[in-house]
């Protein structure tokens, strides 16, 4: 039994207006045992709630993925993917994209990145991206390992977007020497950026052009690709193959899953091998039933959508309380659920005193 036990009781009739909403009281909650009769207070608002504002990556999972989880545990099923849980959950990504693609699930961002681009890249090509790019700077040589040794192209850009001039002038100059250099293979975009801002359907319309252009397979990192949909305003289908997507690494870790990745492929060319290279990584996984329950857990009902509506919000609560402060900078616009705010150090140990 959990239990919240007000500190004070108000006049009136109470339990009315508190189920209506029209009072409430600061509650200690407490979790009880009714064999034993003992208690655990959980909540008490006298006690000092440190907030943290790290990463979403240090959050819990949504109970919907751990009951989906457990649900998922009993009898028995098929492995390796040939469960129907696995089909369900690739029906429903299929279903999310409004189009056939191929999906591959997998339990990192790294592994669907660095495998992304080994279907994208070959091991004499260039993958360019911005400078800031999560591929380049957080994933040790993962892309280089399983690419075979394609080269890592950065471009800068501002607000986390590769400048479309400064990439075409960095082919073009690779395009001249021929064989003395990496040849031209993929474009790498993150969205959201890994300053925070988010791509519209036209921005990545640019790219497309000019991986057309170059002949060059078009790549979208998406570890927090629920955030960009929800704030662009579109389709999860217009900001990816409508937009010239080739492949997406679609990640819901960070949006309450625990291990909830996958690689989609929009270009049937690209997909022919990838199983063989998922296996080959070692991420085909034998109870792959414990994955595909995540998927179907967040996906069914927009509980994906509804979690990054509500980390967005969030974050411009947050923003809106960093603009109200004259010494606080925001260096980018908060498209999404990442701020980057620079904060005089004075201040910053003010707040982390205050908890």
């Amino acid at each position: 039994i959990y239990c919240a036990v007000p500190k004070q009781s108000k006049p009136g009739n109470f339990l009315e207006d508190w189920y209506m909403g029209k009072t409430h009281t600061d509650d200690t909650v407490l979790r009880i045992n009714i064999h034993s009769g003992n208690s655990t207070t959980l909540v008490n608002p006298k006690e000092k709630t440190e907030m943290n504002f790290i990463s979403d990556n240090q959050a819990g999972a949504h109970p919907a993925v751990l009951a989906a989880i457990s649900d998922a545990a009993a009898g028995l099923a098929e492995s390796y993917g040939e469960d129907a849980l696995t089909a369900a959950a690739e029906s429903a990504v299929r279903d999310v994209f409004e189009t056939d693609c191929a999906v591959f699930f997998v339990t990192t961002g790294t592994a669907a990145n660095a495998l992304a681009m080994s279907a994208l890249c070959p091991p004499w090509g260039a993958i360019y991206c911005h400078e800031g790019a999560h591929i380049q700077n957080d994933e040790n040589t993962a892309v280089e390992l399983y690419t075979g040794g394609a080269r890592m192209v950065s471009i800068a850009g501002d607000g986390g977007k590769p400048d479309v001039a400064l990439m075409r002038s960095h082919m073009e100059i690779a395009t001249v020497h021929g064989v003395h250099n990496a040849k031209p293979g993929a474009i790498s975009l993150s969205n959201v950026t890994e300053s925070g801002t988010v791509y519209r359907p036209e921005e990545i319309a640019r790219y497309r052009q000019l991986a057309d252009e170059f002949q060059l397979n078009l790549h979208m990192d998406g570890a927090r690709f629920a955030n960009a949909v929800v704030s662009s305003g579109v389709s999860p289908a217009d900001v990816t193959w409508r937009a010239g997507v080739d492949c997406l690494s679609f990640g819901l870790t960070k949006n309450g899953g625990i291990a909830t990745e996958a690689v989609v492929m929009f270009n049937p060319a690209l997909a022919e091998q990838f199983a063989f290279r998922r296996k080959r990584a070692g991420h085909l996984w034998s109870k792959q039933r414990f994955l595909a329950a995540q998927w179907l857990a967040l996906l069914e009902n927009g509980l994906w959508l509804e979690n990054a509506r509500h980390a967005n919000a969030m974050a411009e609560q947050l923003a809106a309380g960093f603009a109200a402060h004259d010494t606080i900078r925001l260096p980018w616009s908060v498209d999404a659920n990442e701020l980057f705010p620079v904060i005089p150090e004075a201040l910053r140990g003010q707040l982390r005193e205050a908890g």
